[in-house]
């Protein structure tokens, strides 16, 4: 069984190693343009506030919940809209992204045990929920430390992220209207600071995807091109995979053209 409380504790970590980033930003820093078009460091944390107040209301008020979405004048803008609607100047949403962030830690812990929240699409359990919200934190973290040049040293909590993006392999190929494979995958990742292989999948399955854990979860969050990583896909439904990989629900994203310009 999953241990909530220490996945929250390990979403609180990441969370305060992106808000050590942008704390001291002066405002010009907030303005700089991430990898992601349109959105600047503002933007990305703007995002990851709305979706802390959005999971919120999903664990607090599902009445709430469903109302923010059927609500939206767009729904094919809902992130990019909910992004906006929380916009403020950077002192203002560094203030609302931190109470958000506690609200929904406080709130994740009092899920009864067995309940489920409504989600975009599904539904999730409170670690589901957490491990979601750990993976978007250190994805957008990726995008602000781009905007900034800054080189963050992984940690350990990428296990989570690498774990989210190995259960997500049908949801990757059903997104991107392929038809989700039966053939099982393993996947064997070198973890950031060595030690035991991070294996998922059954060991004797013959597609299988190897490489270091960071470039995984790079490629499964599409913060990075698959011609960019060091990852080897063995078997035809692994190798497909690394061109439909995501994480995160939703339609398919925007992918990262590969910095190597056209990929062979």
């Amino acid at each position: 069984m999953v241990d909530l409380t220490a996945l929250l504790a390990d979403l609180a970590a990441e969370s305060e190693q992106l808000d050590a980033l942008v704390a001291e930003l002066p405002p010009a820093g907030w303005d700089r343009p991430t990898p992601a078009p349109g959105w600047t460091v503002a933007h990305q944390v703007a995002h990851l506030a709305w979706t802390d107040h959005v999971a919120h209301l999903a664990a607090t008020d599902e009445s709430a919940f469903f109302a923010s979405v059927t609500s939206a004048p767009d729904p094919s803008r809902l992130v990019e809209d909910g992004a906006e609607s929380f916009l403020a100047p950077p002192p203002a949403l560094l203030a609302r992204w931190r109470a958000g962030r506690s609200a929904l830690a406080d709130a994740l812990a009092d899920v009864p045990p067995g309940q489920k929240m409504p989600w975009y699409g599904t539904s999730m359990s409170p670690a589901s929920m957490a491990t979601a919200r750990l993976m978007e934190t250190w994805a957008h973290g990726e995008d602000v430390a781009d905007a900034l040049d800054v080189r963050r040293t992984p940690t350990a909590r990428l296990r989570h992220v690498a774990h989210l993006g190995f259960r997500t392999l049908g949801h990757g190929f059903a997104a991107h209207g392929r038809a989700v494979p039966t053939a099982p995958v393993r996947v064997e990742l070198t973890p950031p600071a060595g030690g035991d292989v991070w294996a998922f999948g059954p060991a004797d399955a013959a597609d299988r995807v190897t490489g270091p854990a960071l470039d995984f979860c790079l490629l499964v969050t599409q913060r990075r091109h698959r011609a960019d990583l060091a990852l080897v896909a063995t078997g035809p439904v692994a190798d497909e995979w690394l061109d439909v990989a995501q994480a995160f629900a939703g339609p398919p994203g925007d992918k990262r053209e590969p910095a190597s310009g056209t990929p062979s």
